[in-house]
Order: structure tokens, then sequence, then C-alpha cells
């Protein structure tokens, strides 16, 4: 038996490393193409990248040899072209994932989020918070660290969404208004400690939560599409927004883009945190429905489940309904001052927002439009975001960055 290679098969593997050599540059650009559902088959994906059929099946089989994506040889649709189907691209369901964990005034909750923003597993959520970050972090690590023991896959990273705005390059939390914390709590630092001490590896991270739901929304949920999309949203306490452009939050020069929860929309209401009055942050979140209900809070559930329980199964009551109106005109007052100075091309909310929304649709979307020119001109879509748990699936983007950029330098 001859111990020289067959010529034509030297060939098809010189040929197979070539092209995947010119597509190498590409492999980061295809796997956001299919972690954002925008490639479904080997057919878009060629056409997105702009590359030949044959790059595209290199660039394809490297993400699934490296167990990011799978590729499906029964024929799909072919993006709409009249040639032969092509293969099915979707990202791998056993594949790795990031470590997620969210900290409200309610408690935390931690997930494991795989490519898609598809959340793998959950811990049970933690009802209480500590007034020392570290003990409150620690805690969410722990339940992070056994989710990662029980399913047994590989984790390229953790993100942290807190209810603050967050500063960079030091990752302080500066403003943990409804939270226990010291103001300006290394939160990022702290978070990266008790990861290398539970033994998880990769890169840490730290955001606030309502930038951490609009990027998820815009990559997987009611943003998808939209160039400069805004997100105004109110969990548990206060209100927050962000700002997607091209792509990217917009977090300003030093992460503190878009406190819109200190614009003013009521100049004789309740007094702010911030020492200022009237503001959105008072006069929107579920504490200030309930009070305008004149309903009592209870300890059972959260103030967001208590307030939105109401106007989902009470808004018959007239103290509820009028209460609903009140909150939907300050509310619209607050993003029609938004809609004149960020011209966004769709608007998403969340929270006690969303559920405003959802009860009368037509009222905050003709306060928007009576109070902002942008609006009278044409209108800017107000949809409801889509995701559970989009911050959890933002903070998860984070820690999927890395990868998306260069997938095979981030898991050598």
């Amino acid at each position: 038996m001859s111990g020289k290679a067959d010529p034509r098969t030297a060939g098809e593997g010189t040929t197979s490393r070539t092209r995947l050599d010119r597509g190498r540059g590409a492999l980061g650009p295809a796997l956001e193409l299919v972690h954002t559902g925008r490639a479904p088959t080997r057919a878009v994906l060629t056409a997105e990248l702009g590359v030949t059929r044959a790059t595209a099946g290199a660039v394809a089989a490297e993400l699934e040899a490296l167990g990011l994506i799978r590729v499906d040889a029964r024929p799909g649709a072919a993006g709409g072209s009249q040639g032969r189907p092509s293969h099915r691209l979707a990202v791998a369901e056993d594949g790795p994932v990031a470590l997620a964990a969210q900290v409200h005034t309610d408690g935390f909750r931690v997930a494991l989020v795989g490519l898609g923003g598809r959340i793998v597993a959950t811990a049970p959520n933690c009802e209480t918070v500590d007034a020392d970050p570290a003990k409150v972090l620690g805690s969410a690590v722990e339940a992070g660290a056994e989710l990662l023991r029980t399913t047994g896959l590989r984790c390229v990273g953790a993100g942290l969404a807190v209810p603050s705005a967050v500063a960079e390059p030091e990752g302080l939390a500066l403003n943990p208004l409804h939270l226990a914390w010291p103001v300006g709590a290394p939160v990022r630092r702290i978070f990266t400690e008790c990861l290398h001490a539970a033994g998880i590896a990769g890169p840490a991270f730290a955001a606030n939560d309502v930038n951490l739901a609009a990027l998820a929304e815009h990559r997987h949920g009611a943003g998808r599409g939209a160039r400069d999309l805004l997100c105004v949203a109110t969990g548990h306490r206060g209100v927050g927004g962000a700002l997607v452009l091209d792509g990217r939050l917009h977090t300003g020069s030093s992460g503190l883009a878009l406190e819109v929860g200190h614009l003013t929309v009521n100049p004789e209401g309740r007094s702010c945190y911030c020492g200022s009055r009237g503001c959105l942050d008072v006069e929107a979140d579920p504490m200030a429905f309930l009070t305008a209900a004149g309903r009592e809070t209870g300890p059972e559930v959260s103030l967001l489940q208590q307030a939105n329980d109401l106007i989902r199964n009470h808004y018959d009551d007239p103290a509820v309904r009028t209460a609903t109106e009140t909150l939907i005109d300050r509310l619209g007052l607050g993003l029609a001052g938004l809609v004149n100075i960020l011209n966004p091309d769709r608007i998403i909310l969340g929270g006690l927002h969303r559920t405003l929304l959802d009860a009368d649709p037509d009222r905050l979307r003709a306060v928007v439009a009576d109070r902002s020119l942008w609006g009278q001109s044409g209108g800017v879509p107000i949809l409801p975001c889509t995701l559970d748990h989009n911050s959890l699936v933002g903070a998860a983007e984070l820690a999927w960055q890395p990868v998306l950029d260069d997938p095979l330098a981030a898991l050598s």
C-alpha cells in the first residue's frame, strides 16, 4: 500500500483550508447573524456575508466544530432564490452558555443563557437584597456555579444587571437609589472576584438593567430591525431608559447616558431622590401607581406584580382607571421629550410601562404625538417589550460579545 496521499483528497483539504482562511474574519459576523436569527440558512448567510457559497460553508463548518452552531443538512428555503434548497443553521442547543445575574429591589435572579438569547437554566429567585453588595453578588455567583455544575455546560463569561447607572471604565454603581448599597459600589470588581473564587473563568461585565434590556430586545425581541431604538421601562422601583444606535448601546462618555428617570413630568409632584421634584422616577413607577390608585402595598409580592395585577384585574375600578390614565399621561409627556431630542425610529416599553401601553395604547400614543414634533410628523411606533427576563438576556449578551467579536480567540 502506497504511503502517498491521494492527490484528490489532499487537494480537497487544501482548498477547504484556503476557504476557511479567507473566511476566518467572517466567523464573528457569521455567528452574530445566526445568533440574532438573521441567517436561518446557509444561503442567507452567504448573501449577508457577501462571500462565495464554498466560503460560507467553510465558515459554518468551523462554527459547528467550535460547538456554537448546528448545520442541518436537510434542505431549507433558499432565501427566496430559485436555486437548490440550502442547509439550515441554528445555534447549538448543547453549546456553551453565559452566566447572567440580575439584582433588583426585591431580590436577584440567576440564569445560564445560550446563544440566540435562549435561557437554558435558572436558579430559584432570591427575594432579599443585603446592604452589602459582596454578599448579594457572592450568593448570586454561588447559584450560578451550582447551575454550571448541574448542567455541565461550558461558561464563556458572566454579565451582571443592576438598577443603577454603571460608570465606566471602573464599573461603579453610581446611584443604586432603591438598594441599600453605598453610592459608587465597585460592582464589577466584586462580581469578578466572586466569579474567580467560585472557579468560573471568562470575562465579567456589569451594566444598568434597562440598558441590558434594550440590548436584548434589539437583538432578539421587539427592537429587532430598528436602527435607533429607545427603550423606557420601570421594574420594581424607578424608571430607566436606554438607546441603541446602529446595533450598539449608546452609553455616553462614561456609561451614564439616558438617565431618563430624572426628566421632570410633574413640576409640583413628588420629591425625587435626586433632589428635584416630579421626575419620571417617582411619578411613573409601580409605587407611584399604587399610591395614585389609593392602594396599600403589601409584602406578599413585588410592587411591580401588585401594580400589574391591579391594572389587569381591576381596570373597571374608577380609582384604578384614573391612576392608569394619570401615569400614561406622565409617561407620554416624558416620551415626547425624548422623541424631540433623540428622534428614534421605534420605542419599546417594559415592566409596568408595558402594562400601561396594553391598557390604553391609543391614549399613550396620542399623548406622545400631541407633545412631540417628530411624533406629529408621522408617528413613532410604540411597542411592548416581548422577551421574558430581558435584563438577564442582556447581561448574557455582554458576556457573549467577545465570542461574537472573535470566536476562535474567545474559545481558545
